[in-house]
Parts: structure tokens; C-alpha cells; sequence
């Protein structure tokens, strides 16, 4: 199959596309062992409030970085007269909803009973959800965007996505903030199925979502990473009747350790 261009990226093919599919089995293959051979839920480990302190400098010092590189970016584009050629983002409407669906749906099904815990959750799960989905994305596209941008093609990738995947890591890390958050069986299965996503996905050629089946499969995959997100916020099988039994919702043993986020 010959490479295709018909958006941001060059899609893959011939060769490329199986090596790719076949790497996201057997990651797919990895995270389904990790969840079978996982006992209980893992909680992330939590920074003290020095650590948070230098942790959101750093989100913010790489959040300026990106837009800073971003300018740059779009100024070589400009220059050499590529930016009008470039397509709308047909799936960015879907990301704008699933961000909003996630930070209303935390606070409502989290197993925190205190609502500033369940609101900051909801926040730093609804800018983390997108992130799970962009990181193994951003990995896969990134040497393939299109069009080329003269005189160092590979420079300014490296402008662009450098900055977006510190970007990246600094909002994942901002989930250990939140007491609540645990890493379950769901969790990892859910970010297996959106590998697994990805894996039909590459069989296509990792297409631009341009057409109807790149386009439902990216849809697809990104919702799964926001429902992988979602699971971080809710409580294992049985662990919401077993921590307040009937009868003992105000003693001490039924109260959960977690008081705030800080």
C-alpha cells in the first residue's frame, strides 16, 4: 500500500504499517498481562507539597515552552507559505466534549465523599484524559507530519514535539496529586483496548482522519483513553460497601485516610 497524504500526517504503509500494527499487539499483549497479574490497586505515590510546588512550575514552565515553540512553528510555516494548506481538525469537537463529560462525571461518580477533592480530581482528570491518548499518538505520528519544513525538516519536529511531550508527562504527573486516584485492573485494560484501537488503526495506515473509517477509529480510541482516565477515579469491586458497611458510616474505621489534596 502507498504512503497516502491527505492531512497533518503521512500515513504509513506497505511494510511500516504491519511492523506498527504488530508493536501495538504486543504492547496490547504486555498491559493485558500487567492487569491479569495485578492484585489490588496500585495508588500513585504521593508528593509532598514541596514537590507539588516545583511539580506545577514545571507544568507551566513546559506549558509556556510549547506555546513559545508552537509560535515559532507556525511562523516557519508561514514563511514558507504551507500554513494555508493545511486541513481543519475534524476531531476536535469530540475532544472538547469528552473533556467537559470528564470533569462533570468525576466528581459525580468518585468515591471521595469530600466535593474539593472530587472537583480538583475532576479537573486534572479531564486535562490528563487527553494525554493518554496523545502521548502513544504524538510517539507514533510525529516522524511522519507533513508538510516538511525547510532548511531541517527533523529540527522543527523536534520544535514542536519536544515541548509537547514535556507537556504531556508534567499533566500526567499531576495526577498523583489527587488522593483518590488509583491505577486498577479496568485502568490498564482500558488503555489495552485503546492500543488495540490503534493496532486496526495502523492496518489502515494510521491514516489522517479524513475519511470515514480513520475517523471512527480515531474517535474511538480517544474515547477509550478518556474512559481509561475516568477508571483512575473509581473505586475497585466491592471497595465502596466494604469501606462504609451499614451502620458504621461515622465511626473512625468506615472514614476514608485522604482528607484534602494537599
Amino acid at each position: 500500500m502507498p504512503r497516502t497524504v491527505d492531512g497533518n500526517w503521512i500515513s504509513y504503509g506497505g511494510t511500516a504499517r504491519i511492523v506498527l500494527a504488530l508493536v501495538l499487539v504486543a504492547l496490547v499483549a504486555a498491559f493485558v498481562y500487567a492487569a491479569a497479574r495485578l492484585r489490588r490497586p496500585v495508588r500513585l505515590p504521593r508528593p509532598r507539597e514541596t514537590a507539588m510546588g516545583i511539580m506545577v512550575l514545571a507544568w507551566l514552565l513546559a506549558v509556556a515552552a510549547f506555546l513559545v515553540c508552537f509560535q515559532a512553528f507556525v511562523a516557519a510555516l508561514r514563511q514558507h507559505h504551507l500554513l494555508q494548506g493545511l486541513p481543519s481538525n475534524p476531531i476536535t469537537p469530540l475532544t472538547s466534549a469528552l473533556v467537559v463529560v470528564t470533569f462533570v462525571a468525576i466528581p459525580v461518580f468518585a468515591r471521595s465523599p469530600g466535593w474539593p477533592v472530587r472537583l480538583v480530581g475532576g479537573a486534572i482528570g479531564a486535562m490528563a484524559a487527553p494525554m493518554l491518548f496523545e502521548f502513544p499518538f504524538d510517539l507514533i505520528v510525529m516522524a511522519r507530519t507533513y508538510p516538511p519544513i525547510p532548511p531541517d525538516p527533523a529540527a522543527y519536529r523536534v520544535l514542536f514535539f519536544a515541548p509537547l511531550f514535556l507537556v504531556e508527562l508534567a499533566t500526567l504527573s499531576l495526577l498523583t496529586f489527587v488522593p483518590i486516584v488509583r491505577v486498577t485492573r479496568a485502568t490498564l485494560l482500558s488503555f489495552a483496548l485503546m492500543l488495540a484501537v490503534f493496532a486496526v488503526w495502523a492496518l489502515y495506515g494510521f491514516a489522517y482522519p479524513a475519511t470515514a473509517m480513520p475517523y471512527a477509529l480515531n474517535a474511538l480510541s480517544k474515547i477509550i483513553a478518556f474512559v481509561t482516565a475516568f477508571t483512575l477515579f473509581l473505586p475497585a469491586r466491592g471497595e465502596a460497601s466494604a469501606s462504609h458497611p451499614a451502620g458504621a458510616a461515622g465511626s473512625p474505621a468506615s472514614r476514608p485516610s485522604y482528607q484534602g489534596v494537599m
